[in-house]
């Protein structure tokens, strides 16, 4: 499969998207002015804990308080080796074995939340959910550190290998490598790009992951609560360390300070790849080369037309999203049932396409065009089942009802595509959405980037909804200035409350 990775990287956000065959599976944007918190590490103050849900709500220095399960919360190790000692007096502290959920499971499967955590405690903890809608962050004490080979675990004594390493004697060999060169008492989850990785890259990665574990327990001993005591990487070099993988044929970046970054990154660690990294230098915008902006604006619109001319609809709502599968325009030619079918095996495809374009996660349910014959509800269901393998986020499928519903879950861990990119709308009372100001901001410097080199104009007149003009004016000013720099022409914005918010008009004088 022809892989390849295109990043759009401005001063005022970075889009990153991948490609599969030419075609855009997944978008990852982050804003400067709001840069997510996933996998940041806090020192954090217990403020209340609720018994009757096993969970505590942790002061972290953010607006909302963040959630704690049981589940997520390390004992003493002590505690556990008394807990756990069988009947010879052994204590068994390793589960080798096991999933990381079951030894979470295990280390708490008889300890209550009260008896571990208590009010105005100062704990270590790690955000594993961003907030979403109205909830805060989802955290958890057992403290993960993503590395290009390896997850390091440094409070759980387990080692976890990748279900995307089929070959048994590969497997063998890495738990074996790693089993020599890890430290007692903590673990490691080996990654997918690790395959045939030699024990000196390893050991690189062990050593730069532990060294980053005690600069970050330094901080701990020092900062009072709530405080940050560690952020993961910019999404470029997230990017470069999860995705960019020998599979990849290209990266390409349209920044040049980007792409001597990654250039000497990859020098550094990665020098096989070294060159399938490429500067794109043309005037035209990466992501209008690559035809990405269409596939983009499409994936914000509720109904997605398929190619026989029946339709899919996509609805959110506060507790799950619902997706309706319509013949539209499309009447085949004989057999009712074989057009239904025809139809329903054309949506799963896009289905799947458009949960991982828009990440949409959380509970989906699906309604098909209902099916009479049994055999062909199976076949829906198996094509549905085969669609959604190559998605990384876990998936939850349910058989096909007696209704042609499909009740599914998509693992969630960052906003979707829709609450990313728009707000509710102010003109429909929050029944809609509506691109966001600070959205629209951006796709106006796009515009005069796309326009302004091969204009002669020395002067720009930009007419915006006054939300918008407010913006410009204020918190992205700077991004006004320094287009009028770099194309040598004044720019003007005129507030016209006439405007909807998504209406703007650029003219060059």
């Amino acid at each position: 499969m022809a892989l390849e990775i295109i990043i759009n990287a401005a001063r005022e956000e970075t889009r990153v998207a991948l490609l599969e065959k030419g075609e855009i599976t997944e978008l990852y944007i982050d804003r400067k002015r709001d840069r997510g918190i996933g996998g940041n590490i806090y020192k954090g103050k217990v403020i209340r804990v609720l018994p009757g849900m096993q969970a505590a709500f942790v002061d972290i220095g953010l607006e909302k308080a963040a959630f704690l399960y049981v589940s997520e919360v390390s004992a003493n190790i002590e505690e556990y080796a008394k807990m756990m000692e069988d009947e010879t007096g052994e204590a068994r502290l390793e589960f080798e074995g096991d999933t990381v959920e079951a030894v979470k499971a295990k280390r708490t499967s008889s300890v209550l939340i009260e008896d571990l955590l208590q009010e105005g405690q100062e704990i270590m903890v790690q955000v594993i959910k961003e907030p979403i809608g109205t909830k805060g962050p989802r955290v958890t004490t057992y403290v993960t550190l993503p590395g290009r080979y390896l997850v390091y675990m440094p409070t759980i004594e387990h080692i976890g290998i990748s279900r995307r390493i089929e070959d048994e004697a590969e497997r063998k060999r890495l738990r074996e490598l790693i089993n020599r060169l890890k430290k007692s008492g903590s673990g490691y989850i080996i990654r997918t790009v690790s395959e045939g990785v030699s024990e000196e890259e390893f050991k690189a990665d062990i050593e730069f992951l532990e060294l980053l574990w005690q600069n970050i327990q330094q901080k701990r001993d020092k900062l009072a609560a709530p405080n940050l005591l560690h952020t993961d990487l910019d999404i470029v070099f997230r990017v470069v360390r999860d995705l960019f993988t020998p599979k990849v044929d290209k990266l390409v970046v349209d920044s040049r300070q980007e792409y001597l970054q990654i250039k000497e990154f990859l020098d550094s660690f990665l020098p096989r790849l070294s060159s399938r990294l490429e500067l794109y230098e043309k005037d035209e915008p990466i992501f209008d080369a690559y035809e990405l902006e269409i596939e983009i604006s499409r994936a914000l619109g509720k109904k997605v037309w398929l190619k026989s001319g029946g339709y899919i609809v996509i609805d959110h709502t506060e507790a799950l999203t619902a997706i309706d599968v319509n013949t539209g325009r499309y009447v085949g030619k004989r057999n009712p049932e074989e057009t239904i079918l025809k139809t329903n095996l054309e949506a799963v495809k896009e289905i799947a396409y458009q949960l991982r374009l828009r990440n949409i996660g959380g509970i989906i349910i699906i309604d098909f065009i209902d099916m009479l014959k049994e055999k062909n509800r199976k076949k829906v269901f198996n094509a549905l089942q085969e669609a959604l393998s190559g998605d990384k986020a876990r998936t939850n499928i349910q058989q096909i009802s007696e209704l042609g519903l499909v009740e599914m879950s998509r693992k969630r861990t960052r906003e979707d595509l829709l609450r990313s990119l728009c707000e509710p709308c102010a003109y429909c009372e929050g029944k809609g959405y509506q691109k966001s100001a600070t959205t629209i901001c951006y796709e106006i410097f796009r515009e005069i980037r796309r326009s302004a080199a091969s204009s002669t104009s020395s002067k720009i007149m930009v007419t915006v909804n006054p939300a918008v003009a407010n913006l410009l004016y204020d918190e992205e000013r700077q991004g006004i200035d320094e287009l009028e720099s770099r194309y040598k022409k004044k720019i003007s914005i005129k507030a016209d409350p006439n405007l909807h918010q998504e209406q703007y008009d650029i003219v060059f004088i």
